[in-house]
């Protein structure tokens, strides 16, 4: 097993659109394990950290303002190559026209810009954006009961 830890947070326009809860039971019932989760507004330094890979792009003020036009909730989830399984199946490709139906981008996704959710790609993006919005105290260790019926031992 390769257990990682992934960041996910509900955008403001899945706030928005009222799929908080949408978005949470699919990560539920993926057989991921939630960690962390918080209801908060984005400040315009986490916004620039998180997004500072895109600096200088044309697109970069515009992510700035639309991350921190409203509430988002953040989450960090844990389990068996937790990264791909959210990217690949649960999230769904970036482009909401070309995430396959069943994710939660091709299920409620319309354009890129306002794609629901965001997920980490790899492990090193996991653990520095889990960092911008997560104090390490705030990451729960507890022993999940319902993992013996989803991992095997």
């Amino acid at each position: 097993m390769v257990m990682q830890r992934e960041f996910v947070m509900i955008k403001p326009d899945g706030v928005q659109r009222g799929l908080v809860g949408e978005v949470i039971k699919r990560f539920e019932n993926s057989g991921l394990k939630i960690i962390a989760m918080k209801f908060m507004k984005v400040t315009m330094e986490q916004a620039q950290e998180h997004y500072k890979e895109h600096e200088g792009k044309s697109f970069y003020e515009g992510l700035l303002k639309y991350i921190t036009s409203g509430p988002v909730v953040s989450m960090v989830v844990e389990g068996d190559e937790a990264i791909k399984k959210t990217r690949e199946v649960i999230v769904g490709k970036t482009n909401p026209l070309d995430a396959a139906p069943g994710s939660i981008r091709g299920d409620f996704g319309l354009q890129i810009g306002r794609n629901i959710v965001h997920a980490s790609d790899k492990p090193e993006s996991a653990e520095r954006e889990i960092k911008i919005y997560f104090n390490e105290d705030e990451l729960l260790e507890w022993d999940w009961v319902l993992s013996q019926w989803i991992y095997e031992q």
